[in-house]
Parts: C-alpha cells; structure tokens; sequence
C-alpha cells in the first residue's frame, strides 16, 4: 500500500534531494536554476504521485521529471541571455567527502552536447542502467545506447593525453 503523498514526498526528498540537485546543475550549469528545477520535480511528482503506478524505480521516475523540469528551464526565452559558463565550486557537494581532484573530466563531460550530456550524466553518475536513462529520457534503449557511445567517442577524443590506458 502507498503511503500518503506527505510523508511519500519528505522520505523522497530526503534520499533523492542531492543526486537530483547534481544532475539538474550539470544539466543547467546553474546552481539557482538547479535548485529551483529540483523544486519543481517535487512538486510535479507530489501532483502526480497518485498515478505513479511503479514501472520503473522510484529514481527513474524522479530523473525523468528532472529531466524534464531541466529541458522546460532551458526552453524558456530568458535563459538564453543567462551566462552559463560553469564554475565548479558552485557543484553541489557530493554525498560522501573526497579529495580535491582533477576536475578535467567533469569539464569535458559539461562540454558534450545536450543530448549526450544528459545520457551520461543519468548512466554514469546517477548510476541508472541505459535502460533506465532510456526511460528517464523518454527515448528508447538503443538511442540512450547510440547516445552513450558518442559521448564516449567524443570524451575520449577530448582527454586524449589526460588519461593512460593500462
């Protein structure tokens, strides 16, 4: 039985606040835009929690209107006279502490087009399987698939010289 939609959203919001703060800035490239878009992702889900009928995780379900959320943020007309250029220390902070790192990676995958930002930031660092980015995304399994391995060409043309192969 489902619990209440109340008690639904504060249990969602407290598991999936950061992950979903992460992907909507590496999506946006902007912390406010970020955090207002996760904002809306509750209060969309909250609307629809009574036809979540469960075909896909909960997770899934919550990237997807992320996702969503993000493309309807960066189909707005005022967007396009924001300066998007992404500052690194504005990234959210991740779940678990780490050390300071070589953000090369990070800059290249911000780097990528939309569509196979989206893919790898869902696969990759949400940890979605492709079919569930596929969902999250609303397009099919081989199109994520198709999606990730350009994104991979083109990331491994971009770091050429910043990683070795072992």
């Amino acid at each position: 039985m489902k619990q209440n939609r109340d008690e639904w959203l504060e249990a969602a919001m407290t598991q999936w606040e950061v992950p979903l703060l992460r992907t909507c800035f590496l999506l946006l490239r902007d912390r406010q835009l970020a955090e207002d878009a996760v904002q809306q992702t509750f209060l969309k889900a909250w609307r629809a929690y009574e036809g979540f009928r469960g075909e896909c995780s909960e997770k899934t379900w919550l990237m997807r209107i992320a996702v969503h959320t993000c493309r309807d943020v960066q189909r707005g007309k005022w967007l396009k006279h924001v300066d998007l250029s992404v500052c690194m220390g504005d990234l959210p902070p991740a779940a678990q502490p780490f050390e300071e790192a070589d953000d090369t990676l990070a800059r290249a995958v911000l780097a990528l087009p939309e569509k196979q930002r989206q893919t790898v930031v869902l696969h990759y660092y949400q940890g979605l399987t492709v079919q569930e980015a596929a969902q999250a995304m609303g397009i099919s399994r081989r199109a994520a698939h198709d999606r990730l391995a350009k994104a991979q060409r083109a990331l491994k043309e971009a770091l050429e010289g910043w990683y070795h192969d072992e």
